[in-house]
This record gives C-alpha cells, structure tokens and sequence, in this order.
C-alpha cells in the first residue's frame, strides 16, 4: 500500500476521495484511474470496467462498523450524521483507519456507514507467488511472554516451546490472548528488529506484542515454510498484520506504519527451549 502524493490541495469531494483510496490501494499514479463519468457513484460502471480490465472488483461492504479485513479496503465515513461523505482506507482485524485523504477521522464523533473491498474476480489466478525461504540465518534477540491480554510483557532470556500451543507463560497456550488459541498461527509471533527501531523512539515490546524480537532475517518471506529457532522447528502460516489492538496498546498511532511490516505468525511444530541469541534459520 502506497498513499498518493497530491500535486494540489487533498480531495474535496467523495469521488476524488474515493479514487485517492483505490489508487493507494492498487500503488497506482492517481492520473491512472479512468475520471468519473457524469452523475455517475464514485465506485461506478467506469471504475468497475476498469479495474475488471486488471481482473479486478469490488465488492461491496454491507456491515461497514464490524466487518475486518486482514488487508485494506475502502470505508466510506462522515463527520456526523448527515454530513457528506468520504473515502479511507481501512485496514486490519479489526478495522482501523490506515489513511485518511480528507483528515475527516482526526475529530470526533465520526461515522463508519459503507465501503468497498477490492477483489480479485478469480481467486486462483491473483495468488502471489511465495518469497523463496531466506538462507542466511538470522538472531533472537528478545523473547516474551505475557500471561493474558493486555497484560505487561515480561522479558525472559530462554523459554520452553509448547507443539501446537505456545510459549511456556504465554497467553497463547492457556486461551487467555485477544484472539482464539488453537487456529493455524496463533502459537507463536515474531517481529523484526529493524522495523521496532524504524520508530522514534524505538517499538517497544508493550505496544508490538510480539513474542520474539528478531534481526536479520527476513520474515516475511518465511510465510508457507518451515525454520528453525534454535533447535525448535516452526512454520510460517502468514503476516503479522497490525489492527486496531495493536494500535490501542500503544500511545502513538502505529497500524499504518505496521502494514505488512508487523511480523509473523507461526506454528510451533516441536517442544524445545528457544534461548536468546539463537539462530533463526529459514533454510531447513
């Protein structure tokens, strides 16, 4: 996802709102999006002809104020009740606001009432290809457990690897997390060190929640592969994507900055003891 640069003042009305959104979304030049047709709604015959040309749709959001995405989509929003409306990108399970062309979520008191996913029309055919696994091996450089959600992270310097559960002191093993314990993904969180030190100051552990700190390792491309952390075997299962959890611990706003930067999510595939410092090899 990159936001558009706006050549003049930000958009003013809710068509060019829309089109700053869906060229964000598709990391498009705003120029390149087909000008809107006379009377016609933003997301209309001509953007949909269009984007089907990409093999592309969209698909329209019914329940804007509960429906989650684990990627963007556009929300429309208004000020208050009545007011005209607006385009934003929202992002993540749950939903927050990713980008906000016309700045209407800096008050409060606004509305979420519609919005759009943008949609592959065949599925099979937009699959991305898998990153191939890393071979350099990269570090632990942190590790931590927090026995429930919300509750502070305590930083520990070894810790037992549960198969199919979690840490041992984590919430993940005993159910005691924000999300469900159990799924594909849910044992185990990483992130990269580089990316907490992209923030000034520096991510703190209490506002990434991430179980392991590493460096030098790409882990993103660790998805659909299994590595070793040490002598314990994982699998990648899929990003760390940020949400609106993430963005409530922390004291600054963080969710924009963490798409497809806010780690991974893996399984534990055998017990064993993960020790700061050990190497996290993706070659395996």
């Amino acid at each position: 996802m990159r936001e558009v640069v706006f050549n003049g003042p930000p958009p003013r009305t809710a068509a060019a709102s829309f089109a700053a959104c869906l060229a964000t979304i598709l990391e498009l030049p705003l120029e390149e999006l087909p000008a809107s047709l006379p009377d016609e709604e933003a997301a209309g015959w001509g953007v949909m002809r269009w984007l089907g040309g990409m093999g592309l749709g969209l698909v329209p959001v019914a329940d804007a104020a509960s429906f989650v995405w684990a990627g963007p989509w556009i929300g429309w929003v208004v000020a208050a009740a009545g007011a005209e409306r607006r385009a934003v990108v929202m992002f993540g399970v749950p939903s927050g606001v990713a980008w906000d062309p016309c700045g209407v979520t800096k008050g409060e008191g606004w509305l979420l009432e519609g919005g759009f996913v943008v949609s592959a029309l065949d599925v099979a055919l937009a699959r991305p290809p898998r990153l191939e696994a890393p071979l350099t091996p990269g570090t632990v450089e942190a590790i931590f457990v927090a026995p429930e959600a919300g509750a502070p992270a305590r930083q520990v310097d070894e810790v037992r690897a549960l198969a199919g559960k979690g840490l041992d002191g984590d919430r993940h093993p005993v159910g005691k997390g924000t999300f469900p314990s159990g799924p594909p993904g849910s044992a185990l969180t990483l992130i990269e060190a580089e990316v907490c030190e992209s923030f000034t100051p520096p991510l703190a552990v209490n506002e990434h929640r991430r179980n392991l700190v590493t460096r030098s390792i790409d882990l993103n491309a660790l998805v659909g592969h299994e590595f070793a952390i040490g002598t314990v075997r994982c699998r990648g299962v899929r990003l760390c994507e940020p949400c609106t959890v993430i963005d409530s611990y922390a004291l600054r706003p963080i969710l924009r900055a963490l798409v497809h930067r806010g780690g991974l999510r893996a399984d534990i595939l055998e017990d064993g003891i993960i020790h700061a410092g050990d190497d996290v090899a993706g070659a395996i």
